[in-house]
C-alpha cells in the first residue's frame, strides 16, 4: 500500500501538466480505492413503505407481490427513466471536449434514434451518459443477453475459494465506476444515470451505485410501446423477501433480512433472449418492442440495512447475486468482469425446480476477498486509457 500511495502522489504531480482539463477530464478518471461512493451530494433514497400491486398479468407473479415503486434519489416515484437521467451536471464538469463531440453542450439534441444507433459506441464519460439519457439513448453495451453468465477463463482463487475483488474504483466525482478484469486491469466503466442492459454492466452498476440504471422501471407493468426506452426498457425493482420458510427451495443468502439478517435485498430483471432453466417461463426475447416476457433471470442485491433503512455503502457489505432459474440457484458477482462465484441452491442440490416438497438447496458458497488492483499498474492503465474513459 505504501507503494500505491507514492504512486498516487506521483500521478497527482503529473496532473499538474494537464492544467487545462477540468470536470470530465483526466482528474475525472482518477480512481479511488475507498469502499464508498465519493461524496458528491447524491444519496440513495430511503425505501418507500407504500407499495402497490405491480405484478404483470399473464406471468407467474414474483413472490414479492404487492411491492411497487421505489423513490428516486430526488424523492420522485420510481427509477423508471421518466426524467431520463441524473441531476444536471455541475458547472465544473465541463472541461475540454472530445475532438469529435462537444460535451459543453448536448451533442444529441437534434439526433434521431436511427442515427444514434447506426454506428453505436458505449458512452465514454459521465457527461456523455448524461446527455444520452436525456434522450433515452443507451450508454452501455446493447448486445443480446444470454441466460448464462459469461465466466472469466482464469478466476483467481485463494485457499480453494474464488476471490471477490474488494477494490472500489470510482471516478473522482463518484459518477463513474471502473470495471476491472481478473488481472485487475480496467476494461470498462459504467456511469451513474446511464442506460444499461447486459448482466455484466447491470451487476456492476447496482454494486457501485445501489440503484437501477435509467432505462429500468420499478413497475413490473411498464410497457415498451409506452416507454421512450423502447426495446431497451427493463422492469422490476422490488424488495426480495428471502423467506425460506415460505419458499423452501431457495438458498439462504448472506445476512438476508428474510431469515433474520440485517440486510434488505432488492431484485430486478435481467432481460435475456429466453430461458431453458425454468419450464414455467417462455423461452422468448425479453423485450420485443411490444411486450415484455419477464423470464426467470434476476439480479438480487443488498440495498438497505433492514433495521435503519440506510443504504448499504460499505463495499464489504455489498452482495450481488444472479439467478437464471427464478431464485432456485444463485452465483455471486465477484466485482470484476466475468467474475462469478460457484453456483449454489436447489437444482445444484438435486431438488425439483420451485418445488415446496422436493427441494434440497445447497448453502451459500463463501468466497475469499482481495484487492485485485493492489498492483500499482492499474493507476497507469487509468491514465493510459484516459481518452477512453474521459471526455477529453
Amino acid at each position: 500500500m505504501k507503494i500505491l500511495y507514492k504512486l498516487l502522489a506521483s500521478v497527482l504531480l503529473v496532473s499538474v501538466f494537464i492544467g487545462s482539463l477540468t470536470g470530465c477530464d483526466a482528474l475525472d478518471s482518477f480512481v479511488s480505492s475507498s469502499g464508498n461512493v465519493a461524496d458528491n451530494g447524491d444519496n440513495v433514497a430511503s425505501p418507500d413503505d407504500n407499495y402497490s400491486d405491480t405484478d404483470s398479468g399473464g406471468q407467474t407473479p414474483d413472490k414479492d407481490e404487492g411491492e411497487g415503486t421505489v423513490p428516486d434519489e430526488d424523492g420522485s416515484n420510481g427509477s423508471s427513466g421518466d426524467d431520463g437521467a441524473d441531476s444536471d451536471p455541475d458547472g465544473d464538469s465541463k472541461g475540454e471536449n472530445d475532438p469529435e463531440r462537444d460535451y459543453s453542450t448536448d451533442p444529441y439534441e437534434n439526433m434521431s434514434a436511427e442515427e444514434f444507433y447506426r454506428d453505436y459506441e458505449p458512452a465514454e464519460c459521465y457527461l456523455d451518459a448524461y446527455y444520452r439519457s436525456l434522450h433515452y439513448f443507451m450508454s452501455g453495451s446493447i448486445e443480446a443477453q444470454d441466460q448464462y453468465q459469461t465466466v472469466a477463463e482464469n478466476r483467481p482463487m485463494q485457499d480453494g475459494k474464488y476471490v471477490r475483488n474488494t477494490a472500489a474504483l470510482y471516478t473522482e466525482d463518484g459518477k463513474g465506476y471502473h470495471i476491472v478484469d481478473e488481472n485487475g486491469d480496467i476494461v470498462n466503466t459504467v456511469y451513474r444515470g446511464g442506460g444499461y442492459v447486459t448482466l455484466e454492466e447491470v451487476a456492476a452498476y447496482v454494486f457501485a451505485f445501489g440503484d437501477i440504471p435509467a432505462n429500468y422501471s420499478s413497475s413490473k407493468k411498464a410497457k415498451p410501446y409506452e416507454s421512450p426506452w423502447g426495446v431497451y426498457l427493463r422492469v422490476n425493482h422490488t424488495k426480495f423477501s428471502g423467506n425460506t420458510s415460505k419458499y423452501p427451495y431457495e438458498p439462504v443468502l448472506p445476512r438476508i433480512s428474510g431469515c433474520g439478517g440485517d440486510l434488505q435485498y432488492y431484485e430486478l430483471d435481467i432481460g435475456t433472449t429466453g430461458t431453458t432453466c425454468d419450464p414455467s417461463y417462455s423461452a422468448k426475447v425479453y423485450n420485443d418492442g411490444r411486450e415484455i416476457t419477464r423470464g426467470a433471470a434476476r439480479i438480487v442485491y443488498t440495498r438497505f440495512y433492514y433495521s435503519s433503512g440506510f443504504s448499504v455503502t460499505d463495499t464489504n457489505e455489498k452482495y450481488v447475486f444472479y439467478t437464471n432459474n427464478h431464485y432456485n440457484d444463485f452465483s455471486e458477482y465477484l466485482n470484476y468482469e466475468g467474475g462469478w462465484g460457484e453456483i449454489f441452491g436447489n437444482i445444484t442440490g438435486g431438488g425439483t425446480i420451485s418445488s415446496k416438497y422436493d427441494y434440497n438447496p445447497t448453502p451459500y458458497v463463501k468466497v475469499a476477498r482481495a484487492d485485485f488492483t493492489a498492483d500499482a499498474s492499474v493507476l497507469f492503465v487509468a491514465f493510459i486509457e484516459i481518452g477512453k474513459y474521459s471526455c477529453i
